[in-house]
């Protein structure tokens, strides 16, 4: 299966701005990367890439005063299949966990193990350790917020998501992992692209999406507690211990998001030819 995905973003700025946005595909995908018109912008400034501590593609840039545009478009191979399931992965103890997922236990900015540790084991503590209890995790988590674009708060946390009852993809996954750290889950923030393949189209607007990863059984399985179903065609973007870790971008000076455009569909083989640019689907 061929998917097209890229963006579009525009952003105002009074003056001279520096940047910092997370916007490529991210390493581990790279090799499905069949054609790409990489991130540029409008007017043109210095891209500088660099890695940071959870492996992901961070790019530095100078925004100029004025309207900047930055975009990108690819095709990327994927094998059409939903998310691996393994329903009897086991959970691995504390003890034996590898030390590169110890940091998915603590708690963060929006996952706040403290508040909701006593939630936690009260709803959790009787299911069986391993995969079972991460999807009684995802039941819960689907079945207690509602999901709506107008709910979206850059500041609400995991406990104040399920609090309220409300949120967007990231509290989902905010909600999951800081319930699945609490039950000694190493759990990690995923953001990325995932169209409408496989599933009736959405009538909204193209976003990002948010989902996680688990560590069950010496391995990372993927959940969404928001569709609660396995998918098709997620493409990594960026990982991290929550959204804070993966922002598309970090600007250190005032400015206005102006135009925000994501596209993600299945392709055909036609869509190789990339152009000189991003394209946009007229279908």
């Amino acid at each position: 299966m061929l998917i097209r995905l890229g963006f579009e973003i525009a952003y105002r700025f009074v003056q001279p701005t520096p940047m910092v946005v997370m916007l490529d595909i991210h390493g581990s995908r790279s090799g499905d990367v069949v054609a790409s018109v990489p991130l540029h912008t409008d007017p043109a400034v210095p891209l500088r890439r660099y890695r940071d501590e959870f492996g992901n593609t961070c790019v530095r840039l100078h925004a100029p005063a004025g309207l900047l545009v930055l975009a990108a478009d690819a095709v990327v191979r994927d094998s059409g299949q939903p998310d691996r399931q393994q329903p009897d992965a086991m959970q691995v103890p504390v003890e034996a966990l590898p030390e590169d997922t110890l940091v998915f236990l603590r708690g963060s900015r929006y996952c706040e193990t403290d508040a909701l540790m006593q939630y936690a084991w009260d709803h959790f503590g009787h299911v069986p350790a391993g995969w079972a209890r991460v999807q009684a995790i995802c039941d819960h988590v689907h079945a207690a917020i509602e999901f709506g674009y107008p709910h979206a708060d850059a500041t609400r946390g995991a406990a104040r998501a399920l609090e309220e009852g409300r949120g967007v993809c990231r509290d989902f996954a905010h909600a999951a992992i800081a319930l699945c750290r609490c039950m000694n889950i190493p759990a990690r923030y995923c953001t990325g692209y995932l169209g409408d393949i496989g599933v009736p189209p959405v009538d909204a607007p193209m976003d990002f999406s948010a989902w996680f990863e688990v560590w069950l059984d010496g391995d990372w399985y993927t959940f969404d507690a928001r569709h609660n179903v396995p998918r098709i065609g997620r493409v990594l973007v960026a990982r991290g211990r929550d959204a804070a870790d993966v922002a598309i971008s970090s600007t250190f000076g005032p400015n206005t998001l102006e135009r925000f455009e994501i596209h993600t569909w299945e392709a055909g083989p036609e869509s190789l030819d990339l152009g000189s640019g991003p394209l946009r689907c007229v279908a």
